[in-house]
């Protein structure tokens, strides 16, 4: 008797709840190293290159890692992703095991690089596999429960990790993270992946490994409104980088590292994340996709970033980290419906890989100069007798962390600014008219 492969909507549901088990063990390492660093170092320039280390060797190796993804199977790039990032976790555990103290900021480094290598190759298998997974009117939906996926698990994982940490300490964490690495690998190999036919596009960007790289680039070149659209995140998510790099160390900074409260405010950031992705959900997001994105970017400046950065007690913090993440689900699920019915699924891992490197390419940058700014220039400004003390320090206070709190403002007003402008390019607004859906070209698979 054959082996009962689930396929369509249940088969995405599995791999979305594989994920949520996964993220949240992921996240409970996150949550103890954030809080271990910051001990350790005191700085958010360390901080800020353990997250570039982590991030940066994804959007490096996106354009070949879509060219090799579109020419993979899904469910073997899928399963080696996830067992790779495991991998890492375990390397980690060896050194903190054998002696804490050899455990080191550049072995977290190292980590991130060879972790976020192998994750250039998730995101497009992800995307890819959800979409002739999913019936097209599901696409939003998909998307924000990929997004619910990493505010749900972040809702406990912050205060486990807190509570864990005096108990199990670090390495107990760590085997918890193994382990529910090991459940997503389960629920991948379980499922069943369709072939993808090939459409015309997927013909015509057929060629050598540096062909086929490239070809997402020609492919978004030329559709200038996919270009424009993703200008908006290679904005953004600039400044956005900044911001989020400081928030975490702001926070305690100013509540002198209580590590417990730091807890809470990340599962108050979680828990709105999770309310968007329900709401989306269940709404299906916008009839036009695009608002969506734009009004959504302009709500996470002021409503987000707005109360980080200008609200000066804990009631602001937790009152801005919940909008902000309320509004993701809404920017990242519009966008990601957006591409998925526009860019036919056998080109998907090229083109979505390069969308990646468009838009986040700046994100390193802006987690570098965040951290370096905070540490070099705008503590030491806002400390009593600095040169903006008397002035910005009115408003922001001139203890530990005022500095922080200036910079993630100054995001926060332009942030809402790239949602404006967005709108007013007509080559960003009118998105969807521009670009046929996939399926109503001709030559192209036909999906759901």
């Amino acid at each position: 008797m054959p082996r009962l492969q689930p396929k369509g909507f249940l088969a995405f549901t599995l791999v979305w709840f594989g994920q949520v088990v996964s993220i949240m063990g992921s996240a409970m390492s996150g949550f103890a190293l954030t809080i271990w660093a910051w001990k350790s170092t005191g700085s958010a320039t360390a901080l800020a290159l353990v997250g570039i280390c982590n991030f940066a060797p994804g959007i490096l190796f996106s354009p070949i890692a879509g060219a090799l993804v579109d020419r993979w199977n899904k469910k073997l790039v899928l399963i080696i992703s996830d067992l790779s990032a495991g991998l890492t976790t375990i390397g980690i555990l060896i050194i903190y095991t054998l002696n804490p103290a050899n455990l080191q900021i550049w072995h977290l480094c190292v980590a991130g690089v060879i972790s976020g290598t192998f994750q250039a190759f998730q995101w497009p298998a992800y995307s890819t596999a959800i979409t002739v997974l999913v019936p097209k009117k599901q696409y939003s939906r998909s998307a924000a429960m990929m997004s619910l996926a990493e505010s749900g698990a972040g809702v406990l994982s912050p205060v486990l990790a807190g509570a864990l940490l005096g108990v199990i300490g670090l390495s107990g964490i760590f085997f918890i993270d193994i382990a529910t690495f090991v459940f997503a690998i389960l629920m991948v190999l379980w499922i069943s992946i369709p072939a993808i036919k090939k459409s015309d596009a997927g013909k015509d960007s057929q060629g050598t490994l540096w062909q086929e790289s490239l070809f997402g680039f020609k492919y978004i070149w030329k559709r200038k409104n996919l270009f424009y659209l993703q200008l908006v995140f290679f904005s953004g998510n600039f400044l956005a980088a900044i911001a989020y790099t400081l928030i975490g160390p702001m926070f305690l900074a100013r509540t002198q590292t209580n590590s417990a409260l730091y807890g809470v405010f990340e599962s108050v950031a979680s828990l709105g994340g999770i309310l968007g992705g329900i709401l989306i959900t269940a709404w299906g997001g916008p009839k036009k996709r695009v608002l969506g994105v734009l009004v959504g970017w302009s709500l996470a400046g002021v409503l987000g970033f707005g109360f980080l950065g200008f609200g000066q007690s804990i009631p602001f913090w937790m009152v801005g980290t919940f909008l902000g993440s309320f509004v993701n689900p809404l920017i990242n699920s519009s966008n990601q419906s957006i591409w998925q019915s526009k860019v036919p699924p056998d080109i998907q891992g090229k083109v979505f890989s390069v969308r990646r490197v468009i838009a986040q390419i700046t994100s390193p940058v802006g987690t570098l100069l965040g951290g370096v700014l905070a540490d070099q220039v705008m503590e030491p400004a806002l400390k009593p007798g600095g040169v903006f003390s008397s002035s910005l320090g009115k408003f922001f206070g001139t203890s530990q962390g005022s500095g922080m709190s200036v910079i993630i403002a100054v995001c926060a007003v332009f942030t809402a600014l790239v949602g404006v402008f967005g709108y007013l390019n007509p080559l960003v607004r009118n998105v969807e008219a521009a670009i046929p859906d996939h399926d109503q070209v001709p030559g192209n698979s036909e999906q759901k």
